[in-house]
This record gives structure tokens, C-alpha cells and sequence, in this order.
């Protein structure tokens, strides 16, 4: 059938217009021609599709796919009887998926009878077209699954809200030639401050002969991936282009388009804007695989079946809630930490590490031990040998009653092997990963950054990027109670793709730790919109504070001057004027030199590197909290005057982003 998206409901466009702001849809494009955007996509992202052959992306040889199904092999055997015995994993069926799906998105109201809900029609007018058809398909799937039951199915969307319909012809015709058209004619509804907010740095928008000329390769992350997805699938010229094949065996080096209001990592978010996120990014990641033509049925576990240990068979959330009564702050296994601080003191060097596999006998032995000795603080760690230790850590991954890359998800990841575009690649692994529960989230970001070490040194361990990528797929992807075989015929070209997941997560993980920009703009209009629905505050805060914040407000507008406040630092505020070139780090510096420190010094100096490159090596962070955000902590590089415009209504706030210690 058709794989492109469904004409959008009468519902779902009701909701759209009560704000014609679609973030990441249109003006993320207005610098961007579709000429240059061809250019930039068919000159700057390569696409390299899988072959049949030998030659793969990584110049694969025999012994890489040979550790891959020796590894196999050895999880087989380890597991032995017990490989069905851990978890009871259900695929539900499609109106179960669905509806589960919709109640993930906060959306469960559009099938239920109550289908006036506040929250919903908020949640909806935020989505871009793709968002908003992907949405449209899973009421669509779940009426359908209802009347083939021969259930009394719910209300159709069609006959709560009368509007006009899309025939096939015109639906057709839109997705062939108007594309690109409809993305620049939405440009002028936008509000200054979502441009702000999509469009990146006009004076670094890259031409066509940049591109080529460019050694770096650029992703965009401040555009809808679903929406690039689209434009360029319906792009007949770059369809007829040839594809180009990197066969050098290295991965490009990406980096992410800047952007005026900065790079946004994970942990740079409060947690309930966080909790937005994920709702978005699940939207996302759907109408990114519907574009695609891509179908994953999320899975369920009904039961699990714990073995009474400690640590090894311990769900993930189970062992961080023990571990947190020891460490209250720690979001990671504490075992996990100092397994791998001691693979980091004296193993990165060993060669073969994590591909030759150490005494099972001896590795059962520290299983037990670690059992009854790890929480008792009565473990030495220097008698571990290095390749016993690598085999504990895939075991423990092995033998996580939920997969690393969790139930929900684990096949989705896998999907991703199917992509034959790069950056479509990137895009799908960064929603993934922000859509990952907390727990799960930073137990891989620390597993990967292990990685990385490993690889760093391939010139004393012969592990490069691929081979530990192949050691470790099958430890991510084969899990008990999940569906572990291949599919029949290509077995060499399955496990390549499978490897390469594994390849790119730990090679982008950067990236792929790094909120969208696009996302971030849509949580500022979800909370924009929510305030507007509350009227309590509204009907309260207008006849006390409006006429003064008024007058303040259009003064501050005016002259651009923030106040900045530091509690327990800085007595009183310190204002500031902004100009365009302003910077996140020239207003640390400023309070920095403000700041009398005679009494403090610096605990811990460490510098922090972002995904944009950018390295602050400041004891002190700004925030943006309140207005349109719950609470932000600023990269260095972004620009004060464009944020604020974006936000007027924000707080200011320095906090110490080290610990301070007084020197008396």
C-alpha cells in the first residue's frame, strides 16, 4: 500500500489552527532554498547503503564477523535452558498497540468518549504536519482494529468536527509538489520567537560549494527529522541521483548545525520539560518511521522472573533504588562504576579486551563473590584479571531482566539497521535515546563513553571501532525472552547492520545525547499553551502584577538589560545590557569578575565538552528558568539578545557548577 501519511482529520486540524505555529516545520527553512537544501543533503550527508558484498562501511574482513558469531556462539552457550525462562514477552495486537501508544502520548482522549480534553488539544496544536498524520494513523488503526473484532467502534473524529476533506487526488498531488511549498508559505505565521528558536545562525548557513569544500560534515538538528525525511523523499532530482557508497572504512565527523539559542544536552532540562520531551520525541520517532515505511510494534513484558541476587539479574531501576541508599545522587549501577573503573586502570591496554573471553570457571567464582561481598565493601578489585572482567560486564548486560536498550524499544534500535540513508540513522538513534528512561539512559551513555576508552586505544589492544561493535551487538540485541534469531538467508549482511548500530551509537554518541532544538521549541509552545488554558493564574496575577510587569517588561524590551541574580553568591542583582553578539559565557565572565572570591576557591576545575565543540571551562553556569521553560542550563555559546526574545519573561540565574569550598 501507500506509504505516505494519511490526510489529517478534521480533529487533529482543528487543534493545529488554534496555533499556526508548527516548530521545526517551517521556519527552521527560511535561509534554506530547496536548491540548497538538495545541495546540503546530496553533497553533505552521503548516504551508504548496505551491499551484499564483503565491502561494507567498515572495510569488513572475515575475522570481525567471525568474533561476531563466535560471541553468539558463547551467549548460546551460557545461557543454555535458562535463555526463555527470564521475562514473558507479549507483542499485543494492533487496537492494543495502538491505544497504548496514544496513552503513552498523553492522547489516550481521541478514542475515548470524553473527547473534549484541554491538555490534548494543547499537546496537538504543537505538532507539525508529519507529527499530526502520524497521530492521525493510530486513531485510524485502532477504529479499524475495533470494527474487525466487531466491536461497536468509537466515535469517528470525522463526525465529532465537521471540516473539509482531502480526496486521494489532492493528497497525492500535495505530497509530490508541495512539499517544500507548503513548508515556506507557513513561514510568515510563525511568531518572532519560534523563529528564534528553530532557525540557526544565518551567517553559517552553508552553500552548496561549502559543502564540498568542507571536510566536517553537518547535521541538522533544528529542523522535524520527519519533516526532512518527507522533503526529501518527495524530492524527484535527488531521487535520480546516484547513491553515493563510503567504502574508506571511517565514519564521517558530524556536528551539529549551531544554533542562536545554544546546544541543549539531557541533563541541561528539569525534569518535567524533560517528561515533554520524551512524549514529543515518541510522536516523532513515529512519524519519522511512517515516512519511512517503516513498521515496529513496540513489545511488552507482562512478568519477569528475578533471580534473588544482588546485582547480577537485577532490573536496572530495582538496582539504582538500592544503589541510591548508599549514593543518594548516583543514576548508574555503583558495580557497573567500579567494574569499569577497574577494566579503565588495567585493562584498555590488554589486547583482545572484550573480544578473547577469560576463564568461565574463574568468571562464575567473581560472580559469587561479588554476590556476597560487593555491598559489604569486602571485594578486591586488583585481583580481577582483565578479560575475567570484561566477561562480567556482558554478563551483567546478558543478564538484565529487561534489555539495556528496554523491551519497548530494543526493536525499534534494531530496525534502525534497515535505514539506508546516515543521517536518517542519526536521527532515529537520537529520539531513541532521548525517549529512554532515565535509568536506562545513563547506564548506556556510560557504557558507551567505556567504549569509546577502549578504542582509544587501538594501538596497544587491536580493538578498533568495529570490533568491539561486533562483540558487542550481539550482547545488546540477544536477550532473554526476546526474539534472538536472525532472519533466515543474508546472515552476513544482518549481522553488519546489526554491528553498525552498535558502531554508530558509540560513535555519535555525543549527538545522540543532545536534545533537538526542534523538540525544545515545541515544550516552550506546550507550555506556553498550558499557561493560556489556566485561568486561575491568569484571573489572579491580572489585576496585581500585570500593569507593573507591563511597564517593567516593555522597559526591559526596550533597553535589552536582564537582571541576573546568584544566590548565596551576589547580594542583590546584577543587570546587564545585551547586544546581538552577547554570549551565554560573556556574562559568566562579567559575574565573575564581579564576584568578589577572596573567601571561595575552586574544589574541582574540570572542563566540560558539548556536542557542539564548544568547551567551558567556567566554575559557573547560567540558567534560564521560568516563562516559556520549566529550567534550562545555558551552553556557553548562546546568544543572550535571541533568547531572550525567545523568552522575556525569564528568570536569570548563576549557580556554581563546581563545588566552592571556603579557604578559612
Amino acid at each position: 500500500g501507500s506509504c505516505r501519511p494519511p490526510a489529517i482529520s478534521p480533529w487533529i486540524r482543528l487543534s493545529l489552527s488554534l496555533s499556526p505555529s508548527l516548530p521545526g516545520s517551517g521556519a527552521a527553512w527560511r535561509d534554506l532554498s530547496p536548491s540548497m537544501m538538495s545541495g546540503i543533503h546530496g553533497h553533505r550527508f552521503p548516504e551508504q547503503p548496505f551491499s551484499h558484498s564483503s565491502n561494507c562501511q567498515d572495510s569488513l574482513d572475515n575475522q570481525s564477523l567471525e568474533d561476531f558469531w563466535s560471541e553468539v556462539k558463547h551467549i548460546k552457550e551460557s545461557c543454555g535452558s535458562e535463555a526463555d525462562e527470564g521475562s514473558d514477552v507479549k507483542t499485543p495486537d494492533d487496537g492494543d498497540l495502538e491505544s497504548d501508544w496514544l496513552h503513552d502520548t498523553g492522547l489516550s482522549t481521541l478514542i475515548n468518549d470524553n473527547s473534549h480534553d484541554d491538555a490534548s488539544l494543547v499537546l496537538l496544536s504543537t505538532l507539525t504536519r508529519t507529527q499530526s498524520a502520524a497521530v492521525q494513523r493510530r486513531v485510524d488503526n485502532y477504529t479499524l482494529s475495533l470494527r474487525v473484532k466487531n466491536k461497536q467502534p468509537v466515535r469517528d473524529v470525522r463526525d465529532i468536527f465537521a471540516g473539509p476533506k482531502f480526496s486521494s487526488r489532492d493528497t497525492e498531488q500535495h505530497n509530490q509538489h508541495g512539499s517544500i511549498d507548503s513548508l515556506q508559505q507557513k513561514q510568515h505565521l510563525l511568531p518572532g520567537e519560534e523563529k528564534g528558536e528553530a532557525c540557526s545562525d544565518e551567517h553559517e548557513i552553508p552553500s552548496p560549494t561549502q559543502c564540498n569544500l568542507s571536510k566536517e560534515k553537518i547535521v541538522l538538528f533544528h529542523v522535524s527529522y520527519s519533516e526532512q525525511a518527507q522533503i526529501f523523499r518527495d524530492d524527484l532530482w535527488r531521487k535520480k541521483m546516484s547513491r553515493k557508497q563510503n567504502n574508506d572504512g571511517d565514519l564521517p565527523q558530524y556536528r551539529i548545525h549551531r544554533n542562536k539559542l545554544g546546544t541543549t544536552r539531557m541533563e541541561d532540562l528539569s525534569e518535567l520539560d524533560m517528561k515533554k520531551v520524551r512524549t514529543l520525541a515518541l510522536i516523532e520517532l513515529t512519524a519519522l518511521f511512517d515516512v519511512l515505511d517503516m513498521e515496529v510494534k513496540r513489545q511488552k513484558t507482562t512478568k519477569v522472573k528475578v533471580q534473588e541476587n544482588k546485582l547480577f539479574g537485577v532490573p536496572l531501576a530495582q538496582l539504582i533504588e538500592n544503589d541510591q541508599k548508599i549514593a543518594p545522587s548516583t543514576k548508574v549501577p555503583l558495580f557497573l562504576k567500579q567494574l569499569l573503573c577497574c577494566l579503565e586502570d588495567s585493562g584498555l591496554e590488554t589486547e583482545g579486551i572484550l573480544r578473547i573471553s577469560g576463564s568461565l570457571a574463574r568468571i562464575k567464582n567473581l560472580q559469587q563473590e561479588l554476590e556476597s561481598n560487593f555491598y559489604q565493601n569486602n571485594f578486591d578489585w586488583k585481583k580481577v584479571q582483565q578479560n575475567d572482567g570484561a566477561g562480567l560486564l556482558k554478563i551483567f548486560i546478558r543478564e538484565m531482566p529487561y534489555p539495556l536498550l528496554t523491551t519497548e524499544y530494543v526493536a525499534a534500535f534494531a530496525t534502525v539497521r534497515n535505514f539506508t540513508d546516515q543521517i536518517q540513522m542519526i536521527h532515529a538513534l537520537n529520539l531513541l535515546v532521548v525517549i529512554l528512561p532515565d535509568v536506562y539512559q545513563a547506564t548506556l551513555k556510560l557504557l558507551l563513553e567505556f567504549l569509546r576508552k577502549v578504542i582509544e586505544k587501538e594501538q596497544k589492544n587491536k580493538m578498533n571501532l568495529w570490533n568491539v561493535s561486533t562483540i558487542i551487538a550481539p550482547n545488546l540485541f540477544m536477550h532473554k525472552g526476546m526474539a534472538n534469531k536472525m532472519p533466515e538467508g543474508n546472515e552476513k549482511q544482518h549481522a553488519e547492520q546489526a554491528a553498525n548500530v552498535v558502531r554508530m551509537l558509540i560513535h555519535y554518541q555525543d549527538l545522540l545525547w543532545t536534545v533537538p532544538c526542534f523538540l525544545v521549541a515545541q515544550v516552550r509552545k506546550l507550555n506556553e499553551h498550558s499557561k493560556k488554558h489556566d485561568k486561575r493564574i491568569k484571573n489572579l496575577l491580572k489585576k496585581i502584577h500585570t500593569d507593573r510587569h507591563d511597564r517593567q517588561l516593555s522597559e526591559h524590551q526596550c533597553n535589552k538589560a536582564i537582571k541576573i541574580q546568584a544566590p548565596r553568591l551576589l547580594k542583590g542583582n546584577m543587570e546587564i545590557q545585551l547586544d546581538p553578539d552577547t554570549t551565554t559565557r560573556d556574562l559568566v565572565e562579567q559575574f565573575r569578575k564581579k564576584l568578589d572570591c577572596s573567601n571561595w576557591t575552586v574544589a574541582n576545575t574540570a572542563l566540560t565538552k558539548r556536542s557542539n565543540d564548544s568547551t567551558d571551562g567556567s566554575e559557573f553556569c547560567l540558567y534560564e528558568v521560568g516563562g516559556n521553560i520549566g529550567e534550562r542550563c545555558l551552553d556557553p555559546d548562546t546568544r543572550m539578545w535571541d533568547l531572550f526574545k525567545v523568552n522575556p519573561q525569564a528568570e536569570w540565574v548563576i549557580r556554581p557548577s563546581v563545588t566552592l569550598s571556603n579557604k578559612s
